[in-house]
């Protein structure tokens, strides 16, 4: 029996949480079609946890993985918020917004007790992370219920060290792949790795399932995945333009147009790298700036000019998350794109 039937899928393909661009209807679509779907929790209040839980559990719709992120929540720096403040104001001043006015507040919970009492009475069968692993007492609690643990890692140490702390399997997550980058051992973007590379090393290194994530779209790329060790595959872009996604309608239109092809790893938008489709803020800033605020403080900046820029119909301050294969975004049900990917597991 394989590490994802013994949790009750039918196939060994993961749905990426992707906060903000989706919620529970496409965690649910995906967990019906076979896969395991996924509910992004960083930006939910424990509240919203559970109403998003229930709705799951409602739908009746099997296994379920819910995610979080395991950052430190960083200190207030008006040094560094002077600066950021500075490199914005040409966009606010182009947008007839206030710098005075930008709110405080960091859009992204770090994952503590009150988010574990939420997702408790549900008992997810699967609990993922980004940024490592939560305190020891936390990854207790939820080993206590039976969960799955998984993190991601997107170097070989990250890897060894997620399996010397207690995670049950881990996500190899390539530099292709969209969103924040995982990392939480080194902040050198140079030590990391493209999937192909990454995965075989960290499937030599590791004594626990890996599954494959960065670059995954169609049953190819399932079925190279699998030859080169993985036990699953993760898939997050190709699910973006799906009907059960939220993803903006800014966002599908970008997904599915050429500008897809360019995309790049960028502090703007939250403090931390992540890849998204180039944005006219992007280009204008460059991707990594020093100005930026601490993860996840930038985004509170951010979030004015996103607003207005999107209420004239324009992406240029969006984040338009997305990996370097944006090629099967289509739109069509989540469970059509499982089915696709399935065929790679059957090759």
């Amino acid at each position: 029996m394989t590490w994802t039937t013994t949790l009750g899928l039918r196939w060994p393909i993961l749905q990426a949480p992707m906060a903000g661009a989706q919620d529970s209807a496409l965690a649910i679509a995906v967990s019906r079609a076979g896969g395991l779907g996924a509910l992004p929790g960083a930006m939910l209040s424990p509240e919203g946890l559970a109403a998003e839980l229930e709705a799951i559990r409602a739908a009746g719709a099997g296994p379920i993985n819910v995610n979080a992120f395991c950052h430190s929540e960083p200190a207030p720096d008006p040094e560094r918020q002077a600066r950021w403040q500075a490199a914005l104001a040409p966009w606010y001043a182009e947008f007839g917004l206030d710098l005075e006015t930008v709110p405080e507040g960091a859009g992204r919970r770090p994952f503590d007790h009150a988010a574990c009492d939420a997702i408790k009475p549900y008992r997810p069968e699967v609990v993922s992370f980004h940024f490592g692993l939560p305190a020891p007492d936390l990854l207790a609690r939820i080993k206590a219920w039976g969960a799955t643990v998984l993190s991601s890692a997107t170097t070989v140490a990250e890897a060894r060290w997620l399996e010397a702390h207690g995670a049950d399997a881990v996500i190899a997550q390539g530099l292709e792949a969209g969103g924040h980058r995982g990392h939480f051992l080194s902040d050198d973007l140079t030590r990391q790795m493209g999937t192909l590379a990454l995965l075989p090393q960290i499937r030599q290194a590791v004594n626990l399932p890996v599954i494959a994530a960065g670059g995954i779209a169609d049953a190819r790329g399932v079925a190279a995945a699998l030859a080169l060790g993985a036990d699953a595959v993760q898939v997050g872009t190709a699910f973006l333009c799906c009907p059960e996604s939220r993803a903006s309608t800014l966002h599908r239109e970008a997904l599915m147009s050429e500008g897809a092809r360019h995309t790049a790893l960028t502090n703007l938008y939250s403090g931390r790298p992540a890849r998204g489709i180039v944005t006219r803020l992007v280009r204008e800033l460059g991707p990594i700036s020093e100005a930026v605020p601490a993860f996840p403080l930038a985004g509170a900046a951010i979030a004015p000019l996103r607003a207005a820029a999107e209420a004239r119909g324009l992406g240029d301050a969006s984040p338009l998350w997305a990996g370097q294969n944006a090629s099967r975004c289509r739109a069509v049900p989540a469970a059509e794109v499982v089915r696709e990917l399935a065929r790679g597991v059957e090759r």
